[in-house]
């Protein structure tokens, strides 16, 4: 059993630890409302956007032989790919990174059973460690991009694979994070950016396409600025989930260092009161013993 000593060290421990946990969901409680106010003012972009080209990728395959940019023709069969992986650069973050990364690896299973090359780039310290530690080979790495995202850097990302598409070198590029839904939930995204998929059900009925002399070029510019704010929403998506994530592990790291506290505090007062009544057994047997001599 513990001396009365060591439960104290205990004690003062975790009370220090619970200091820690509790000034870090103070933080992270603070970093996550400046990074939802990010998010939600990019959200409604990026929904749109999104709904946009896939309206425009509808109408166009209505339109016979007008297909001829790569980012809206069907590609039968898909040969190598870019798998586009965002986490965070910190952890102390709950399952935060290893949802995402267990994500990724399904999605690395289900392309290699069908005999597709894959193209690793991740984005984040947490998974580019992960990845080294089990010898996954990656094919681009950064960090400090998820922790402070930033729109060109962003774009420099996603164009070099956009060319690679383009020049028919890769035929499909696959972006995966883990997303903020609210404060207590976060949603792993796995998201096929192109060829970019048709709107089963158009809704946008004055939308209309027609081939132009300079369609093309249009089309095109539309594209690499759907998939540059697809990128940057996405690490904005990322980085407030991970501010949530952890202020709720930190909450949940404080209540149990209290509930610690509490038990530890109970073991203290058992072994101390059990130090005073062996005590007083021991001076009354003393006593006893002295009357009878």
């Amino acid at each position: 059993m513990a001396t009365l000593k060591e439960l104290k060290a205990k004690i003062n421990s975790v009370k220090n630890t619970q200091k820690t946990t509790r000034a870090m969901k103070l933080v992270s409680t603070a970093k996550l409302k400046r990074a939802e106010e990010a998010l939600l003012m990019s959200r409604e972009y990026a929904r749109k956007i999104d709904e946009v080209m896939k309206e425009i990728s509808s109408k166009l395959a209505s339109i016979k032989d007008s297909i001829s940019l790569r980012a809206f023709a069907h590609i039968e069969k898909h040969q190598k790919v870019d798998l586009i992986v965002v986490t965070a650069d910190k952890g102390l973050c709950g399952g935060f990174n290893i949802q995402t990364i267990k994500a990724t690896l399904n999605k690395i299973d289900e392309l290699k059973k069908e005999n597709v090359k894959i193209r690793l780039k991740v984005i984040g310290k947490k998974a580019i460690e992960y990845f080294k530690f089990v010898g996954i080979e990656m094919y681009e790495k950064y960090e400090g991009l998820s922790s402070v995202p930033n729109y060109d850097k962003a774009a420099e990302v996603i164009s070099k694979s956009y060319e690679d598409f383009v020049n028919e070198n890769i035929d499909n590029i696959i972006l995966i994070h883990n997303g903020y839904v609210n404060k207590l939930t976060q949603q792993v995204h796995v998201q096929e950016l192109l060829p970019i998929k048709t709107k089963i059900e158009a809704k946008n009925e004055f939308l209309e396409v027609e081939p132009t002399d300079d369609y093309e070029m249009i089309l095109e510019s539309l594209v690499k600025k759907y998939l540059e704010y697809t990128m940057y929403y996405s690490l904005l998506d990322s980085l407030a989930g991970e501010h949530s994530a952890r202020m709720q592990a930190m909450d949940a790291a404080t209540n149990n260092a209290q509930e610690m506290v509490r038990q530890l505090t109970l073991q203290f007062n058992k072994v101390r009161q059990e130090n005073v009544t062996r005590e007083l057994i021991e001076i009354v047997t003393a006593i006893e013993a002295m009357k009878k001599n």
